[in-house]
């Protein structure tokens, strides 16, 4: 196994500083709105440039490694992240900023590609559930790490879109070098979203809420934590510590899930993440230290519905399915966090900060009343459900990573379907 790990040390590095700069990218970016005087409402509409991004680059970024090949490609994709971030510095006009982020969403998404593409070729079976879980590890460890990056240097100043564009570069750097053979292109997965949503709408639509929680937490916790009276480096180790949070019991709830009627434990989950968010709330009116500790708890059941729903959704996708059922989940998830902005900036411009995460809560309570409602109205259980584990939220690419996958026989090819009543299709 250390010898697999050290075979993909410089995909690792990779991904690790390619999150860094992302994590510390989006909350920059907030921050800096903020302080210039937009509203939330504005703010949360310039963001979502980053979400509508990945949804388009999910079609476009195949077309563009199949031009180039791999290293070249994933050349163009840091390039572009790089410039991206360097014009935000140079330039503070909403609508320039929300091309900026669309480009952006477009190369991040090629990014995860080229590297999930390498992985998914390079991994022996048996070290698959091994290389998945660290993978899906640097990805939160380096959204969380680069949240306390905002205490590097003046938020007023340009530096830290220096740093960001730093980051965005030297992620280039190990993937250039590397020696590996470049693996088949990836296809472009049609989604038949008529079939998904009739086999798991459960599944979907949980990860439609999970992605506008996360959606409005990235995109507006900076604002609320500013907005709250926060400094800089609290606003930082808000942001940061609820995200490493998110990492800690994602295996425990995994396991948990496998046990117990997934609808159930979707819904208690839920209902989590609404009293937590009630807890930041009252929090916020009391000591910086409390509010904190409100920030954990709630990252760290904030972060486990979209694996539990994602596990809850491949129960009833057929084995040859799940590729494309999992390109069905994150074109979910990305509709769910491009509208997740918009709607809590909505709440947030009339009922202040708090608004944020008062809408997260009304969203969490309603995915637990419907969870709980379908598990009261159906016996329905699977009898074996596919195990459940974290899985990140880059590419529907990481899904033929995911060992469960070499566990069913399932292939990375999408099973053709020949019924045209369902054959509804995107892409």
């Amino acid at each position: 196994m250390a010898n697999t790990l050290t075979y993909f040390a410089a995909l690792f590095s990779a991904t690790l500083t390619l999150m860094i700069g992302s994590g510390l990218h989006g909350s920059l970016l907030s921050m800096r709105m903020t302080l210039a005087g937009y509203t939330s409402r504005t703010i949360g509409l310039v963001m979502t440039g980053l979400y509508i991004g990945m949804i388009v680059g999910t079609w476009i970024c195949p077309l563009i490694i199949r031009r180039s090949a791999y290293i070249r490609a994933f050349a163009v994709f840091a390039a572009f992240n790089t410039v991206a971030i360097l014009l935000h510095a140079l330039y503070l006009a909403p609508w320039f900023w929300w091309m900026l982020r669309l480009f952006s969403g477009i190369a991040l998404m090629g990014s995860y590609m080229v590297v999930e593409s390498w992985l998914n070729e390079r991994t022996d079976p048996e070290y698959r559930g091994r290389v998945f879980s660290v993978y899906m590890a640097l990805t939160f460890l380096g959204l969380g790490l680069g949240q306390f990056l905002l205490n590097f240097a003046d938020i007023h100043s340009q530096s830290l879109f220096i740093v960001i564009a730093i980051f965005y570069a030297i992620c280039l750097i190990p993937v250039a070098l590397t020696r590996a053979v470049n693996p088949p292109p990836p296809d472009i997965t049609e989604v038949r979203l008529i079939r998904y949503i009739r086999s798991a709408p459960l599944g979907l639509y949980g990860s439609l809420a999970a992605g506008i929680n996360a959606g409005a937490f990235f995109t507006l916790g900076p604002v609320f934590g500013l907005k709250s009276g926060l400094e800089v480096p609290l606003v930082a180790g808000f942001m940061g510590l609820t995200i490493l949070a998110g990492l800690v019991l994602q295996w425990p709830v995994g396991t948990f899930s496998d046990r117990f009627d997934r609808r159930r434990v979707l819904g208690g989950l839920s209902l989590a993440v609404a009293s937590a968010s009630l807890g930041v709330i009252t929090a916020a009116d009391d000591s910086r230290s409390l509010l904190l500790c409100a920030a954990v708890a709630y990252g760290g059941v904030a972060f486990t519905i979209y694996p539990v729903a994602v596990a809850h959704a491949n129960d009833f996708f057929q084995a040859g399915e799940r590729v494309a059922g999992s390109a069905t989940i994150i074109l979910f998830y990305s509709c769910g966090a491009f509208l997740g902005p918009m709607l809590a900036a909505s709440v947030m411009s009339w009922s202040g900060p708090k608004g944020l995460f008062g809408f997260i809560g009304i969203n969490s309570l309603i995915l637990a009343l419907v969870a709980l409602a379908a598990a009261i109205s159906s016996r329905k259980v699977v009898r074996e459900p596919i195990p459940a584990i974290p899985v990140p939220r880059t590419s529907h690419l990481a899904v033929a990573l995911d060992p469960r996958m070499e566990v069913e026989g399932v292939s990375a090819e999408p099973e053709k379907e020949k019924d045209q009543a369902e054959n509804d299709t995107i892409g």
